[in-house]
């Protein structure tokens, strides 16, 4: 599926493009908010609730599961009854979803409302962000998207701090996360915006994807491992290992600072070397750091801190890195189109980390959050180390430019994130004027 730009969005001028979407960008930071803290606020009541750390795992991954499945079904439920629609009613029920959370204290009905909430979150998304799409233009496309993945580390990273505010033990919390989406879909229902033009796109099947970029494929699948590992898990293993409740939320405040200051730099030297090699390096280093953090019993010190950060920003680089590489052998019209399949394969990693780091926290205690992460990059290390012998490189300047993907993609994300490196492609390939 390809988002045509609106025509009312024709000037390239940053400001005026950011005049017309923001409004857009402030409810999607609220949305963010809102799911930051809402997955550490469930990490902590269920260590609380004394939960097994293999059932919070199980729990935690019904959100991926939700995320996924809304994410493959909302352009469909588009084509039926139109954004607003779709848009409204998902908001709706992820508001009573959360409340759910609090009324009843139960294992499955948890995970339902993990599933619903992680489904309806997907509608809400894809709908904010194929809006924000037709409102930018070709020319600040790439800038946009930067700036919307600013938006989401510091929503989800300010949401963290809510922890603080109230006791997990009571309803505040999850009221609180309630009174958050519904005011977030607010400024994007009330701004008079047209309905987004689609098209469809040059569909990629798994086969394709496999075949053309074994590794891309298989880090985007380590990528999602990790991803449900950190948010999944994140805030469940700080209690176990000790932490207060403030710790906790400095401590999954730090794993997604990490991330807003490594993506671009690692991304940019990746447009510059060996896309191989750089993956290699950043899982090889996100295995260390890991393994080094395992011990970790506190946050109080600049090492720990230290660590952390780079144990999130390291880690969730690999998917934008996956991603760039993956499109490294795909023709220019098929990276749109892969971006569902790409969704599936993260979407498969992401429902199986927290259940993976579940089992492993069970069994290892606390230093298993870490211990699964370090095996997870280091399978990927392995695959990319043999990959490099067994195909020749792509030249660095015929490499597809690195495009960040926000951090819990769903289609649509990624349908923006690859048309803008596919504009980018397409300009590069361009005869410069003299």
């Amino acid at each position: 599926m390809t988002v045509a730009p609106s025509p009312l969005a024709a000037s390239p001028s940053l400001p005026n493009t950011l005049k017309s979407v923001w409004t857009l960008l402030f409810g999607i930071f609220l949305l963010m908010v809102a799911n930051g803290l809402l997955a550490s606020l469930l990490g902590v009541r269920a260590e609380s609730e004394n939960f097994s750390a293999s059932v919070i795992g199980i729990i935690m991954s019904g959100f991926f599961a939700g995320l996924l499945a809304g994410s493959l079904w909302t352009p469909k439920g588009v084509r039926v009854v139109g954004h607003v629609r779709v848009f409204a009613a998902m908001s709706a029920i992820a508001s009573g979803a959360v409340l759910l959370h609090s009324v009843f204290v139960n294992e499955a009905l948890w995970w339902t409302m993990r599933f619903v909430t992680g489904f309806c979150y997907a509608g809400v998304f894809v709908v904010a962000e194929s809006w924000l799409n037709d409102r930018t233009p070709q020319e600040t496309r790439g800038q946009v998207l930067a700036l919307y993945l600013a938006v989401s580390f510091a929503g989800m990273g300010s949401g963290q701090f809510f922890l603080n505010i109230a006791s997990s033990q009571g309803a505040d919390l999850f009221i609180l996360v309630s009174v958050l989406v519904s005011f977030a879909v607010v400024p994007l229902l009330l701004r008079a915006t047209p309905q987004p033009v689609t098209e469809n796109a040059r569909p990629v099947s798994l086969k394709r994807l496999a075949s053309a970029s074994p590794l891309g494929v298989f880090g985007v699948f380590i990528a999602g491992l990790a991803n449900g590992t950190l948010f999944g898990m994140g805030a469940v293993y700080a209690r176990s290992a000790g932490f207060s409740v403030s710790d906790t939320s400095l401590f999954m405040a730090l794993l997604i600072l990490g991330a807003a200051i490594l993506q671009w730099p690692i991304g940019k030297l990746s447009d510059r070397i060996d896309r191989r090699i750089m993956i290699t390096i950043v899982t090889s280093a996100a295995a260390l750091v890991c393994l080094f953090a395992s011990d970790l019993t506190s946050i109080d010190a600049p090492v720990s801190a230290a660590l952390v950060a780079l144990a999130g920003g390291l880690s969730l680089s690999i998917h934008s890195l996956s991603l760039a590489y993956t499109n490294d052998y795909l023709e220019t019209d098929e990276m749109i189109g892969a971006s569902s399949g790409l969704v599936l394969i993260l979407g498969a990693g992401s429902v199986g980390g927290p259940i993976l780091a579940g089992f492993a926290l069970g069994f290892f205690g606390a230093p298993g959050f870490f211990l699964s992460l370090v095996v997870f990059h280091a399978c990927l290390a392995l695959f990319a180390v043999w990959r490099m012998t067994r195909r020749v490189p792509v030249p660095v300047e015929d490499q597809a430019p690195y495009i960040p993907a926000p951090l819990q993609a769903t289609e649509m994300a990624l349908v923006v994130a690859e048309a803008a490196a596919q504009e980018q492609e397409e300009a590069k390939d361009q005869p410069r004027d003299a």
